[in-house]
């Protein structure tokens, strides 16, 4: 498991946004941890042409934190 920090996409609105309630997204959420494998697409508007696919460790400027569950 991987160690999920404030200001890394897997605690950012934008990661997963179009699958928003999937269990494994809200877990992450709460627990700060991911599995090492897990890519999702970014939901950013800027990003969405691009078909970006980050990982929960990834990170960008544009980073917005998702609500607390």
């Amino acid at each position: 498991m991987l160690q999920v920090q404030d200001g890394q996409c897997g605690l950012c609105v934008h990661f997963g946004e179009k699958q928003a309630n999937d269990v494994q997204l809200i877990q992450i959420r709460l627990k700060h941890e991911a599995p090492e494998k897990l890519v999702v697409p970014c939901g950013l508007p800027e990003h969405e042409k691009l078909n970006l696919m980050v990982t929960p460790i990834s990170g960008c400027q544009a980073f917005q934190a998702a609500p607390q569950a």
